[in-house]
């Protein structure tokens, strides 16, 4: 179970870098992203390590 740990920090770091980089691709007066496709790409990488979060917060909350 200690294996969990270091997975766990390397997703917290990958979802806030891409949070940050997300937040700031985003252009506020207009609603669009500065490069649509790479904006989707780091969506889908950001819901992915946001869900692995939730996941295994959800695991170590029941006891399993």
């Amino acid at each position: 179970m200690e294996n969990k740990k270091p997975i766990t920090f390397i997703f917290w770091v990958i979802a806030i870098i891409l949070g940050v980089t997300l937040y700031k691709q985003f252009d506020f007066q207009n609603l669009k992203f500065e490069k649509p496709g790479l904006a989707v790409v780091y969506i889908i990488v950001f819901v992915f390590s946001v869900f692995v979060l939730i996941k295994n917060f959800k695991k170590k909350r029941s006891g399993k």
